[in-house]
């Protein structure tokens, strides 16, 4: 099992802020990785209710099966199996849910397995340098109709890593605006789509 905390710090950028930190950090074409990400729920929303995520993610030849569970505003447990294609195909067809660490977590959080269902899909072009003892991210995601921008700052100090990231925002004049995670959005736009239900996607 791959289980471990993540903290991290999210503020909203706009399209110019999050192109000149690019330039700013000399962030080359190469740098710049595509993930993408397939969340998974059950129509009743079970995950959502307790402040959890689940995502498949495609990254560089490689795939992942995710689960996240809020412990505190800045910090996520995550439980992460590798997947082959196989595997991910199984699971977002709802065949088999083959990845054995997640499927376990679930099972103790009392999700009903067999009722997850892929709800969409969120891409990510993302760029991380080290910065500061962490590591600064740049986002953009597009999904549905939207695009946006956003700056995250990932430590193992929340305390320090809280101080770093608004230094980081003040001395670029970035308004503090932080943001919501990438699936809270994604159900926000989902929502506001009213021709798409994703309960018969």
């Amino acid at each position: 099992m791959n289980q471990q905390y993540e903290i991290e710090f999210k503020n909203v950028l706009t399209k110019e802020q999050y192109e000149q930190l690019l330039k700013e950090f000399n962030i080359k074409p190469h740098q710049i990785v595509r993930q993408i990400n397939h969340y998974l729920d059950t129509e009743e929303g079970h995950l959502k209710k307790l402040s959890s995520a689940l995502r498949v993610r495609e990254e560089n030849g490689t795939i992942a099966c995710t689960l996240k569970e809020q412990t505190s505003e800045h910090i996520h447990l995550e439980t992460t199996d590798q997947l082959t294609e196989q595997q991910r195909d199984e699971i977002l067809s709802g065949q088999n849910f083959a990845a054995p660490s997640v499927k376990e977590r679930l099972i103790q959080m009392q999700v009903p397995i067999e009722d997850l269902r892929p709800f969409g899909t969120l891409t990510t072009d993302r760029a991380e340098i080290p910065y500061k003892g962490g590591v600064l991210v740049f986002d953009h995601s597009f999904y549905l109709h939207c695009d946006d921008y956003e700056v995250e700052y990932e430590t193992k100090d929340s305390k320090l890593g809280k101080e770093v990231f608004l230094s980081f925002l003040q001395e670029r004049n970035i308004n503090i605006q932080t943001a919501d995670k990438k699936i809270a959005r994604f159900m926000k736009a989902l929502k506001g789509k009213g021709d798409l239900d994703w309960k018969r996607q």
